[in-house]
């Protein structure tokens, strides 16, 4: 009934041995159809980001329902949740709402370009803005000819090789994650002063830079990746963990931008619905109260160290990059080639959820800060065993 069954971007992880359904989810665990339980260090691929089932913000969420979701007019909560981000997020002067990641990204990019008058978009390799012609691979089925025509990609870091391209092309925008998550690849952060570069050749010709804070909003600063980096982009991309798993998305940017946002037609039937809106500004204020980059932050540390601990205590190299709130795991062994050394990994993180922690072999995890002491001391439990079964 469902073509190719579990399909998109949670295909990846199904195989033998592995959940497929959830039954029930609640703080930082998930329970699949066959009653096994899980610590989700997923989250839900970065939504659940305050625990599944968070009461202040099922308790907003109802409440608005019970008054109205989507109306035939825009609810107040709309009002709110932007100002909620403008007030949070560093140097940002208004917002607008979508349901997916893609959603932000898409509108970025137009009224970059409507900003500027320009067509073209550059890109990092290897990153990831949505599953939009313009940002899938150009062998890719169902993608036209010609619709990644309009995107230079260049490598991360490399500042030489974004001005060469605002150079040579007729440039609306430049569009990155703060920091490099691509898949199947280690997590690298920007080199130093490399954001200021970046920052100093766009305000100079005049382009846009969006950030894509999808994955990593309100994981490593409340107030927006950027802040964390210390540069200041004109459009800011917001989802996953806006909403603590409600269906919620944003666009924020400078009032350099305000014009081109309100120029731009990009809407859609569910844009306005206003429980998601009434969870997120519940998932903000809660996000403010508990200081959660902090607590997601040690928790991310001591996991990865406590990881790494045991990697060694088996005669195995954990490598752990990226930020310590999204950390990617790869087991490193020079003697294998690399297709023999994913499939090493792959085994550990195998063992690893059949023992009860749900991690991924090719993307980067998450920590929430509904992730206790205990969570942690389980998964370095079901971790040690696992490591002991590569050895067997």
């Amino acid at each position: 009934m469902i073509p190719n069954g579990i399909y998109g971007h949670y295909a990846g992880p199904v195989g033998v041995g592995a959940p497929i359904f959830f039954d029930t989810a609640f703080g930082s665990h998930f329970t699949d159809i066959d009653n096994n339980t899980y610590i989700d260090w997923m989250c839900a691929y970065g939504p659940m980001i305050l625990g599944y089932g968070h009461p202040a913000v099922e308790k907003a969420a109802a409440d608005q329902a019970a008054r109205g979701n989507t109306v035939s007019l825009a609810s107040p909560v709309l009002v709110e949740l932007a100002e909620q981000l403008v007030d949070m997020v560093d140097g940002v002067d208004w917002a607008l709402f979508g349901k997916n990641g893609a959603d932000s990204t898409n509108l970025a990019v137009m009224v970059a370009r409507a900003a500027t008058g320009r067509s073209k978009v550059v890109k990092i390799d290897g990153g990831y803005h949505g599953t939009s012609g313009w940002m899938q691979e150009p062998d890719r089925p169902g993608v036209a000819a010609g619709e990644r025509d309009q995107v230079i990609s260049i490598a991360w870091n490399d500042a030489a090789a974004l001005k060469q391209a605002i150079a040579d092309h007729d440039v609306a925008c430049f569009i990155s994650s703060p920091y490099h998550h691509p898949v199947l690849a280690d997590n690298e952060q920007p080199a130093d002063g490399y954001w200021a570069e970046v920052e100093t050749a766009c305000r100079a010709a005049g382009v846009a830079i969006i950030v894509d804070d999808v994955r990593a909003g309100f994981r490593l600063d409340l107030a927006g990746s950027h802040a964390h980096y210390g540069f200041s982009p004109d459009l800011v991309c917001f989802g996953k963990a806006l909403g603590n798993g409600h269906p919620i998305a944003a666009l924020t940017g400078t009032d350099s931008m305000r014009q081109a946002a309100m120029d731009v037609f990009y809407t859609g039937t569910q844009f306005f619905s206003a429980v998601p809106m009434a969870a997120a500004v519940a998932t903000l204020r809660e996000l403010l109260v508990i200081g959660a980059t902090d607590v997601m932050t040690d928790v991310g540390r001591r996991l990865s160290a406590g990881l790494v601990d045991l990697a060694n205590a088996h005669g195995f190299d954990l490598v752990v990059s990226g930020s310590p709130a999204m950390p990617y795991y790869r087991i490193a062994d020079p003697s294998l080639a690399r297709r023999e050394a994913f499939a090493q990994h792959s085994r550990w993180i195998k063992a690893c959820v059949q023992g009860g922690a749900y991690l991924l072999s090719y993307h980067n995890n998450f920590v929430s800060v509904a992730h206790t002491d205990d969570d942690i001391a389980t998964t370095l439990d079901i971790a040690d065993r696992a490591f002991g079964s590569l050895r067997t």
